[in-house]
């Protein structure tokens, strides 16, 4: 499909996508996001009866229910709007205006991103108090959600746009935010290590447990949010390369 307009320049591009899309998903989108910020909570008050006093494994939880709240966005509900929009000719609109796929993939997911914030920070913070974990290092939660936010994001806008039916879109979301569930919240046991090795969130989770130590080794915890990094970049790249196959392009 050739665009009816010039390729428009890639930050005027995101800047408007971004617009629209949080405009668009203020209304529908908030009662959802309370909702998975509501689950993590409900987990984390729930698991407090049966976790024990290790502190790794309380680590695990909070970190794990953190990045759950990320997933929900990033996998779930991203994976829905992206498989919507090729289904009913959202990219084609964008395709059109000569905008770039990089651009609408970005601008889309920062735009989830956003409501997603309370939801982290609320969190966090709620799983500090109630597992007795030192707050002096929340603000690590800032990298976590950009860095693991956009690798998870990355992976649900390319299911989004591969899935060949909205309905597959939906279910291959949720499934990968179950994944993030139950490979994320408490450790795996050691035959499923090699898959949760596979996950980006696993990476996001390690990194925000660290800070959760009294002597966090940010060593680690830079290398955690680096494959986070890297992870995004290809999953954002291959989102991209899936929008223009999907138009023609």
């Amino acid at each position: 499909m050739t665009p009816l307009a010039p390729r428009t320049r890639l930050w005027p591009a995101l800047t408007a996508v971004y617009a629209g899309q949080l405009a668009r998903a203020r209304v529908a989108r908030v009662p959802l996001l309370f909702v998975a910020c509501l689950q993590s909570v409900g987990l984390l008050v729930l698991l407090r009866g049966v976790i024990d006093d290790d502190l790794a494994e309380r680590r695990q939880v909070v970190a794990g229910a953190v990045v759950l709240v990320i997933a929900f966005v990033a996998l779930n509900l991203l994976a829905q709007r992206f498989g919507h929009l090729r289904a009913h000719g959202g990219l084609d609109y964008y395709a059109a205006l000569g905008t770039p796929p990089t651009a609408v993939v970005l601008g889309t997911a920062a735009s989830y991103a956003t409501f997603a914030v309370p939801g982290v920070v609320l969190t966090g913070v709620i799983g500090a108090l109630l597992y007795d974990l030192p707050l002096g290092n929340l603000w690590v939660l800032a990298p976590v959600a950009v860095l693991g936010g956009a690798a998870l994001a990355g992976l649900g806008a390319a299911l989004g746009l591969l899935a060949p039916k909205p309905e597959v879109a939906t279910v291959a979301g949720q499934l990968a935010m179950t994944l993030v569930l139950f490979m994320g919240l408490v450790r795996p046991p050691g035959f499923l290590r090699p898959v949760a090795a596979l996950l980006p969130s696993t990476y996001a989770i390690d990194a925000l447990r660290e800070s959760f130590a009294d002597a966090p080794r940010y060593g680690a915890l830079a290398a955690d949010l680096a494959v986070c990094a890297a992870v995004a970049l290809l999953a954002l790249g291959v989102a991209a390369a899936a929008f223009r196959r999907a138009v023609g392009r």
